[in-house]
């Protein structure tokens, strides 16, 4: 079925912010690679300066949802699109001062602009769009889309740029996507009932917060929330730390690929790194077709059972040859970013269109503002064993695992008043 034009309108301003959003996250560890060479410090020290970015990424999401709620979504984007390019230009200057602090100040800023896109876009979606599963699934593809192209265009420039000018480059397409935001037309909630209030709401006083988060938590909701937040853990500290595992094994040292990249330790191995982010958009894909097929909580379920898998698989994979470790890759990308669709159309099923705003604002605090835990201690955890990282992080998605199981055999019924276990979303 064709999308109707408020749909196409929604997807296409919500796909060009959600792709710039993952062009600015996953660049950033491939200037992590360079900060190691250019500052001289330790992994430990880097990763901690880098989750001091990623940190307000997620927990300026539940404020960005109470915001998307008070304000309207295009608005909330708009900011962030000029937010985040306007951070990547201060994190450029942080050159002049020489200094790995000023780095972690443009990082903190960018982490503070961008945390509002996912409640923001994800509410525009759920609220605006009648065929939610398609556009979640392009929605998701144009994030991978960023996802790939961002460290792509990042390591590619910097065969020939100092990081910094790379980092201002890396900043104009977010311009760019502003100005086309400007003339976006659309109407926010043409998909809900009309007792959704279709115009800016008043700002929630503390107690009508309070209020709103206790309901909130104490439906379904809560378990999704957790889960999402061991989603996080695990997503984040592997594609923090990918490149670095990636670099330098002696299953790609036979590669030979534009010599100049060795001035800041960058190898062919970063291009496996996008090569897995490319494959990642098939799983947004497929996962968001199946999502009107498969219930939340058996395709959580299931995707938290393979991630566990391929995370035990990395250390005596990477000892096989480059085949091997290039199969890995492949696959890890495609589940990595398959389970993404399913969370997020989870939240709909399990709350109301009066609180999507505030619903996915907590939603993405657990992914990236508790998931940026695992970067600091995946850093320590990395500087002692490599095994040791990914035991780690399985843990996470064992944890993931359990919980959506717990879903599929009705978990979910244990909360009183709890409408939504059948499955079937609240606004529709």
């Amino acid at each position: 079925m064709a999308l109707n034009a408020n749909d196409r309108s929604i997807a296409t301003f919500t796909m060009a912010a959600h792709a710039l959003v993952h062009w600015f996250e996953t660049s950033i560890p491939i200037f992590l690679v360079v900060w190691l060479a250019e500052f001289d410090i330790s992994v430990a020290l880097v990763g901690v300066v880098v989750a001091l970015g990623y940190a307000p990424f997620g927990i300026g999401a539940l404020p960005g949802g109470i915001l998307a709620d008070k304000y309207g979504p295009q608005r909330l984007i708009l900011c962030c699109l000029l937010g985040m390019s306007l951070s990547f230009v201060a994190l450029a200057g942080a050159a002049v001062v020489d200094s790995i602090y000023a780095v972690a100040v443009g990082l903190v800023l960018w982490g503070i602009t961008a945390s509002v896109y996912h409640p923001a876009g994800l509410a525009l979606i759920s609220t605006g769009v009648d065929d939610r599963g398609t556009v979640f699934a392009w929605h998701g593809i144009a994030g991978n889309v960023g996802i790939a192209l961002g460290p792509f265009v990042a390591a590619t420039l910097l065969i020939v740029l100092d990081w910094h000018v790379v980092a201002a480059i890396l900043a104009v397409p977010g311009f760019v996507a502003a100005l086309y935001g400007l003339q976006a037309n659309f109407d926010p909630v043409a998909a809900v009932e009309d007792d959704v209030d279709a115009g800016p709401d008043e700002a929630l006083s503390l107690p009508e917060l309070i209020s709103s988060t206790r309901t909130l938590f104490a439906s379904a909701f809560a378990i999704i929330f957790v889960i999402v937040a061991f989603e996080g853990l695990y997503y984040r500290g592997m594609l923090t730390y990918l490149p670095e595992i990636l670099n330098g094994l002696p299953a790609t040292q036979g590669i030979e690929i534009a010599p100049t990249l060795e001035r800041y330790d960058i190898d062919p191995e970063f291009y496996i790194y996008v090569g897995l982010l490319v494959i990642g958009m098939a799983g947004q894909y497929v996962a968001g077709k199946l999502i009107d097929r498969i219930s939340p909580a058996r395709g959580l379920a299931a995707s938290f059972a393979i991630l566990t898998a391929l995370a035990l698989a990395f250390v005596p994979v990477t000892g096989m040859g480059l085949g091997p470790l290039v199969v890995l890759c492949g696959v890890f990308g495609f589940f990595l970013f398959a389970i993404q669709p399913f969370y997020q159309n989870a939240v709909a099923v399990y709350t109301g269109a009066d609180s999507r705003g505030l619903s996915y604002g907590y939603t993405y605090l657990g992914e990236f503002g508790i998931g940026a835990a695992s970067i600091a201690v995946g850093g320590l955890v990395l500087g002692i064993s490599e095994t040791g990282f990914f035991l780690t992080i399985a843990t996470f998605s064992v944890a993931g695992a359990v919980l959506a199981t717990g879903l599929v055999f009705g978990l979910d019924r244990l909360y009183t008043g709890d409408t939504t276990g059948s499955g079937q979303a609240t606004d529709d």
